[in-house]
């Protein structure tokens, strides 16, 4: 689970240097060095005559060392100058459209959500691998129903996985999995238990799991009827990363629904963000080689075969909690105008606190991220019921990540 990747955004235009968006462009500008003329000497007191042939290095006066040197440096302060020039319009070419599009995200985070723009009781929460392994107990389960009783979360995404390179999934990595399952269905009626499957993707190193594969691809059909026998309410994938466009992955799609709605199983997958500017991923992928977001098209493609899916609306690089929430708006927006109404839409928020490039714990928190939910939900589609947010994660979520959600999303 990335939440980009960043994401980047708007903001990671200009950052042709490596920069994070949210942070001033990095640049630098060689200066050409001081002219070394030497001035003449005046010959010691004699008449000033024309130099003696072959020795114009030892006199003064015109065309001595001293007017050659003078000369030299004059030639050299127009390229000094030239190079100032230069270096101040790369500077400008850097920083420009990086402060404007951090202006434009901070615009974004302005007005008033529209009334109404809460839960529609369709959110969900990432939950650990502790759930299903045995080491959580009936006290646990105890206190997980009491603090999702009154909100909106009616999915749980277990860690069931990883899923095995070859796309198999070892039962033992969900032994506990039958009790877990018991035990909500019992103390919180009404909330679906889905096996949260990922994998690391060979798309960017050398190991992990291969979706060109068609051996892969069926392993993992196979795996997703194991854990719908299993008992589990559904399933849902995090495969990363996962690059745009990528057509293995939707054969993938086509095929698991397949499956998932013969046992009328909700199909639900996490999502890389979405272009904050059309090809920026092309972009990114270039400079990089980890293109991060998704083209809107190819989202909208991911949505239409799937009966849920959470964009990981964190990990953005932004800097500041107004830009954050302005960007989380504009993904908002995007999601919601591809997105088909039979497709539930859930926007992530980041219940966790890290500092790490991508991450900045002081501007990507709980409360940007439920206003610029709403921001985006209100000037979109605010009636939309179908929409919900999904909290990343349960074991890293402090009680003022709760309050903010219940506070700002809840009520």
């Amino acid at each position: 689970m990335q939440p980009g990747p960043p994401v980047p955004d708007r903001a990671a235009v200009g950052d042709a240097a490596g920069a994070s968006p949210g942070s001033t462009a990095r640049d630098s500008a060689a200066e050409v060095g001081d002219a070394h003329g030497v001035a003449g000497s005046d010959g010691g007191g004699a008449p000033p005559g024309p130099p003696a042939p072959g020795d114009e290095s030892s006199t003064g006066g015109a065309g001595g060392k001293g007017s050659r040197g003078e000369a030299e440096s004059e030639s050299r302060r127009p390229r000094r100058r030239r190079g100032r020039r230069i270096a101040l319009a790369l500077v400008l070419i850097l920083l420009l459209p990086l402060l404007a599009s951090q202006l434009a995200l901070r615009l974004n985070y302005t007005g008033d959500p529209a009334e109404g723009t809460y839960t529609r009781g369709r959110d969900a929460i990432w939950l650990g691998h502790a759930w299903v392994d045995g080491r959580k107990k009936d006290a646990d389960i105890t206190a997980l129903a009491s603090r999702l009783r009154g909100t909106g979360i009616r999915d749980l995404y277990v860690h069931a996985g990883p899923l095995e390179h070859d796309g198999t999934l070892p039962r033992s990595a969900y032994s506990n999995a039958g009790w877990f399952m018991d035990a909500v269905h019992r103390e919180i009626p009404g909330v679906r238990v889905q096996a949260w499957l990922g994998d690391v993707l060979a798309t960017e190193t050398p190991d992990g799991l291969r979706l060109e594969l068609a051996k892969t691809r069926d392993a993992i059909v196979r795996s997703t009827r194991e854990i719908l026998t299993a008992g589990f309410d559904g399933v849902h994938f995090d495969l990363e990363p996962l690059h745009s466009g990528d057509r293995d992955y939707l054969t993938l799609l086509d095929a698991l629904h397949r499956v998932t709605s013969a046992q009328h199983a909700p199909l639900s997958v996490a999502a890389h963000q979405i272009d904050p500017l059309p090809g920026f991923h092309s972009f990114w992928g270039t400079l990089t080689n980890h293109p991060k977001w998704w083209s809107q098209e190819y989202f909208g493609e991911v949505a239409r075969r799937v009966d849920q899916i959470a964009v990981m609306s964190y990990d953005t690089i932004q800097q500041f909690e107004s830009t954050y929430g302005g960007y989380v708006a504009q993904q908002t927006s995007l999601a919601l105008e591809v997105t088909p109404p039979s497709t539930d839409l859930l926007m992530g928020l980041p219940f966790f606190h890290e500092n790490r490039f991508g991450h900045r714990a002081s501007a990507e928190t709980v409360p940007a991220a439920v206003r610029g939910v709403r921001l985006g939900l209100s000037r979109t589609d605010k009636d939309r019921p179908r929409f919900g947010v999904a909290l990343y994660v349960d074991f890293a979520a402090t009680e003022g990540d709760w309050k903010a959600y219940e506070d700002g999303w809840v009520r």
